[in-house]
């Protein structure tokens, strides 16, 4: 960070005055724990006992052989506890809100993943959990809905705007304002008012600090890294580790949807500003906030993490798309030669990688991070396939 809380220009803390203490207390909070072995410890147990960490890094030896190219891995986050990259960020952020005294967790939520882990922590910790989610997401993702109700959380659907993540992440933010002595905002990704896309980035980045050692361990460099992009967590975790690598090329893939629709910020977006941060955003000729889409609810969000706008500026990484169909081809391809059903959020990141691998030498090694699994999303898949459940 060039200044305190910001990425190059983007960044910042954009929010009303009665936030300011808050991110303040949650900063400093935030600062000693890190530092602190004991809090490194838990945390760590965590992972470990509860979270199932390291995850994998599995070599996809039939699908590497149909493709051609380049040899494809995986970093299996889809068998993280909860089935997804999620649970990283939420227990160390739980954990934190446990120290700070606080006695209640809110969380947005789109593909669920990021509820149920939230959810999870606070069956766990004891402490109860609200969860705002878009009406739309309610219903594509009622699996989800279910488990978080299943331990105990409280599913708010939130019927604003375009009733997906952005909504969602609007009423966690007014429910916070309202509540913040006792309530601590779990957000999800590495957006929102700094130190937000800080923390999240810092928890998430076992990811690829796991990578490392388990790369090495095979006896290989990557020669890419490849993670699909919403608000960009999971890749954020990815790549902060290998930024500035010689010889890893760093592989952001966005929701290009279908046509004219989409939720690719970072490919087609601007500067602006959104949840209380500069980055890039999608938006109209007069400012507002443009609907978003794709097959997978977790990428449908019209902003994105500060730091990947810098990223992308400062050239160290690059951001494609892929689209609805070759997301949905990836996740057949994926299930048919490996037995893996990924995320479709996953399915992107995969789509890339299917077509790169082609086209690089076979001494090359592509890394793909499979943020979570695809079970959440086998009803969708069913639909666009015309197969009746």
């Amino acid at each position: 960070m060039s200044r305190r809380g910001y990425y190059g220009a983007y960044g910042g803390q954009f929010v009303a005055e009665t936030l300011m203490e808050p991110l303040r207390d949650l900063e400093r909070a935030y600062e000693k724990a890190r530092k602190d072995p004991a809090f490194k410890r838990e945390l760590q147990s965590y992972y470990k006992d509860y979270g199932g960490r390291p995850t994998p890094l599995y070599r996809c030896a039939r699908l590497s052989k149909k493709l051609g190219g380049a040899t494809l891995w995986l970093k299996r986050e889809d068998l993280v506890h909860g089935g997804a990259h999620k649970f990283n960020n939420v227990m160390g952020q739980a954990l934190l809100a446990q120290r700070m005294g606080k006695t209640r967790l809110i969380a947005e939520t789109g593909a669920g993943q990021h509820g149920v882990a939230t959810a999870m922590a606070g069956a766990v910790l004891g402490l109860p959990v609200e969860v705002y989610m878009g009406r739309v997401d309610t219903e594509r993702q009622k699996l989800n809905v279910f488990r978080m109700h299943l331990m105990g959380a409280k599913v708010i659907p939130v019927d604003a705007g375009s009733r997906t993540l952005k909504d969602a992440i609007n009423e966690a933010l007014r429910d916070w304002v309202a509540n913040v002595r006792n309530t601590y905002y779990l957000l999800g990704s590495v957006v929102g008012p700094h130190p937000y896309p800080r923390l999240v980035r810092d928890f998430q980045s076992v990811i690829g600090r796991e990578i490392k050692r388990q790369a090495a361990a095979h006896g290989f460099k990557p020669s890419m890294l490849v993670a699909c992009v919403g608000g960009g967590s999971n890749a954020a975790g990815t790549f902060a580790p290998w930024v500035g690598t010689k010889g890893v090329e760093l592989v952001g893939v966005e929701a290009g949807g279908s046509g004219a629709k989409h939720s690719a910020t970072l490919t087609k977006g601007r500067p602006g500003i959104l949840h209380g941060a500069k980055s890039y955003l999608l938006y109209d000729r007069d400012g507002q906030v443009e609907e978003t889409h794709s097959i997978s609810a977790g990428l449908d969000y019209p902003g994105v993490g500060p730091e990947h706008s810098n990223w992308k500026d400062a050239g160290l990484v690059r951001y494609v798309t892929a689209s609805d169909r070759e997301a949905l081809g990836a996740f057949q391809v994926l299930a048919q030669t490996e037995g893996i059903l990924p995320a479709l959020e996953s399915a992107h990141a995969v789509a890339h990688a299917i077509r790169a691998a082609p086209k690089l030498s076979r001494r090359a090694h592509i890394v793909v991070t499979l943020s979570g699994r695809g079970d959440k999303d086998v009803h969708t898949v069913a639909d666009q396939l015309g197969v009746r459940l």
